[in-house]
């Protein structure tokens, strides 16, 4: 004896469309999740840019060390609380730049009754939209080594950011040789760590404003912060983001360049060059201002002034944990693979 009771009832046609109407809405709706998140992978990271193949010329491993060592044992500290230790460096700069064939100037300014000065030169034409490729001289003070019960060292800086600026002074030697087909400004900031970090007295902020109230029209920044250290150590490379690690190496042996999401094309580009003149891996990222850390250097104050700029970068505490400590020294940076960025950021000034 059978109960219809027990049995379900056959569909009828309503209830087919309805649930194949679901299915279909259930399935657009994963494409669109998928295609959401790939079109954010190729955002942020560019992962497919192809490299645009060039000779630059060579860049010797021994000046950048030399240079590094210059800055971060003979002028050590080079803090805002050592204007005059700031002040050597400045002229250092200015030297190098004069000898590189440029005509430097200082961009001078006081903060508290002390005067500190940015070092500008120019190569290439007078006219035309402007490159701009800078790097801080100075350093974070008070910082102590890794256990130090009270931090009271002042850093040596020599990645932070002795490496940036090593890399300008050899750029400088480039241009002189090979001048760029548009006008190009090399500036070594002042005051870029803090308590001036920040600040309208950041020499970066003086010099993107000094640039906007001219009414010079910049086609791009490009801001040296950190470019020495490197390690093929699995597990040496960090992100803001934990899900971060699954889009980059967890091996700190490329050099980054750190972006905000409006200047994609201009990354592109910059990648696309870097990638084809040497073969040190460059890795990228275009990300809204809230990621931690994307703002973190001279870029930053261009962004205010509403001008294209990115950060090339080793990464700076995400792999060096040397950062801010009397650890940073010269003895920890990679002046070869440093060369490489140098003539990556060379290709750029010629090509882009």
């Amino acid at each position: 004896m059978s109960d219809r009771r027990w049995f379900p009832e056959p569909p009828n046609e309503l209830s087919c469309i309805c649930m194949r109407t679901l299915c279909r809405i259930s399935l657009l709706l994963a494409l669109v999740a998928l295609l959401s998140a790939a079109t954010g992978i190729v955002v942020l990271t560019q992962p497919w840019t192809r490299p645009t193949a060039s000779v630059p010329p060579a860049v010797e491993p021994q000046r950048l060390e030399a240079h590094v060592r210059h800055f971060s044992e003979t002028l050590f500290p080079r803090s805002h609380e050592h204007p005059a230790h700031l002040d050597r460096a400045a002229q250092y700069v200015f030297d190098h730049f004069k000898a590189a064939g440029a005509t430097p100037s200082f961009e001078t300014f006081t903060v508290q009754g002390i005067a500190y000065k940015n070092v500008v030169a120019r190569f290439g034409p007078n006219t035309g939209a402007l490159m701009v490729i800078g790097a801080h001289y100075d350093t974070h003070g008070h910082a102590g080594a890794p256990g130090a019960p009270t931090p009271q060292t002042h850093t040596p800086g020599a990645d932070d950011n002795a490496s940036g600026v090593a890399g300008l002074l050899e750029l400088a030697r480039l241009l002189g040789k090979n001048p760029p087909p548009h006008p190009v400004e090399l500036v070594a900031y002042t005051l870029e760590e803090p308590p001036y970090f920040r600040t309208e007295n950041m020499g970066s902020a003086r010099h993107a404003r000094a640039l906007r109230e001219a009414g010079r029209e910049v086609r791009l920044m490009l801001s040296l912060e950190m470019i020495g250290y490197f390690s093929d150590v699995p597990g040496s490379q960090h992100f803001p983001v934990s899900a971060m690690r699954h889009l980059y190496t967890d091996r700190g042996d490329f050099i980054g360049l750190v972006g905000r999401l409006g200047d994609f094309g201009a990354m592109r580009r910059v990648k696309s060059l870097m990638s084809g003149a040497t073969d040190l891996p460059v890795r990228s990222i275009n990300a809204p201002p809230r990621l931690h850390g994307i703002d973190f250097s001279d870029h930053l104050n261009y962004w205010n002034e509403g001008m294209p700029a990115i950060m090339v970068t080793d990464t700076s505490f995400m792999r060096n944990l040397n950062y801010h400590r009397a650890t940073d020294t010269a003895d920890t940076l990679d002046p070869v693979r440093m060369a490489k960025v140098v003539q990556g950021v060379f290709a750029v000034t010629q090509m882009f």
